[in-house]
């Protein structure tokens, strides 16, 4: 029971008593008190009004049922549509179809009562007084109740749009980061791990072997130099700097078997292919080489690139040799694999025979 019942309570109570003590209904029935008997069982039923509506209403038709009786007292009236209001408002979906029909029938019953035991046509305003007191205020409550579920239904919709909306930032968010994981991983470890590849090397040549020295060293300039271009081109995308963003293909792998120490072999009639799958065939054979790199020592690479009419294919093979002792994380098979899968492109990757292959076929 919440304070604003209590509130419209104690407002029935104070006007009824008020009306009643104004000698406002003498001469209706003796004693006058006992109107004060429906009119106290009435403040009781308003007070029920939305916490028990169903025994609210049943209280209020017995309190106005035996008002009626006694000599009708406004207040008691008056408040009785208070509670078919709040009943209708608040109560059970059932109850305000089980009101609406007991008012019209209660209603049309008084006129036609009314009518036949005055016999003058004029005795049905009889009825319109039923119904204003029984029927209006649960037409109005069921327009509140609809406009209230309508509103929260609203809300609620509107809610479940931020939270998908929430789910979608979250899911692009993540989606982006993984992107950039890939690009960095692929970008570093190919690179770094040629740098430490060869640092290694030349720490191990002899003093006197200057030549292969320099040669190491060059490698080791060339790929730190390749390392920080890819960085500069990537940063600049996140930060959406303008510019020409180069994005490597398939052109660029003669340089990058290259670099690897690999050989690389054609087939079919080459043709240039979407950018994504160019771009993706790039960073598998890239993070393939790493990977030969890695866990093959010396043992060369061979990649292998056949165009197929609905298709391009590719292959890495490296033997199984010896780690070279540079860490690995694990990410680049996964880091490959979510490459191959964003574009609907087969994958594989694993030993065969005495050797390690990857190899992935995209869809042109």
């Amino acid at each position: 029971m919440k304070r604003r019942d209590l509130w419209t309570a104690a407002t029935v109570a104070v006007v009824g008593t008020a009306l009643w003590a104004s000698g406002a209904y003498d001469g209706r029935t003796d004693p006058a008190w006992l109107l004060l008997v429906p009119l106290a069982a009435m403040v009781v039923a308003v007070a029920l009004g939305r916490a028990a509506p169903v025994p609210a209403v049943l209280l209020g038709t017995v309190a106005v049922a035996a008002d009626q009786a006694l000599g009708p007292s406004l207040a008691t009236v008056l408040a009785f549509t208070q509670v078919l209001y709040d009943a209708t408002v608040h109560g059970p979906r059932r109850l305000p179809r089980i009101l609406l029909w007991a008012g019209v029938v209660v209603a049309a019953g008084a006129a036609v009562v009314a009518v036949a035991v005055t016999g003058e046509l004029r005795a049905a305003v009889v009825g319109v007084t039923s119904a204003l007191v029984l029927v209006v205020p649960v037409e109005t409550g069921q327009i509140v109740r609809q406009h209230r579920a309508e509103a929260a239904a609203e809300r609620e919709r509107t809610a479940q749009v931020a939270r998908l909306a929430e789910l979608d930032h979250r899911h692009a968010v993540h989606a982006e980061r993984s992107r950039m994981a890939r690009e960095l991983h692929d970008v570093v470890a190919n690179h770094l791990s040629v740098i430490a590849l060869h640092a290694t090397g030349g720490l191990a040549l002899p003093p006197e072997n200057t030549e292969a020295t320099r040669r190491a060293l060059g490698v080791v300039r060339e790929n730190a130099v390749a390392g920080l271009a890819e960085m500069r081109q990537l940063v600049a995308v996140l930060r959406e700097e303008p510019g020409d963003l180069v994005v490597p293909g398939l052109d660029g792998l003669p340089a990058l078997v290259d670099r690897a120490g690999g050989t690389l072999r054609a087939e079919g009639t080459a043709r240039r292919l979407p950018v994504t799958v160019e771009f993706a065939a790039y960073r598998i054979v890239q993070e393939s080489l790493t990977n030969a790199l890695k866990h093959a020592g010396s043992a060369p690479a061979t990649v292998a690139v056949t165009y197929l009419p609905d298709a391009v294919r590719v292959e890495v093979t490296n033997p199984l040799g010896a780690s070279a002792g540079v860490p690995s994380g694990g990410a680049g098979l996964v880091g490959m694999r979510e490459r191959a899968s964003l574009l609907g492109a087969a994958f594989a990757a694993g030993p065969e025979g005495d050797a390690w292959r990857v190899l992935v076929e995209f869809p042109t």
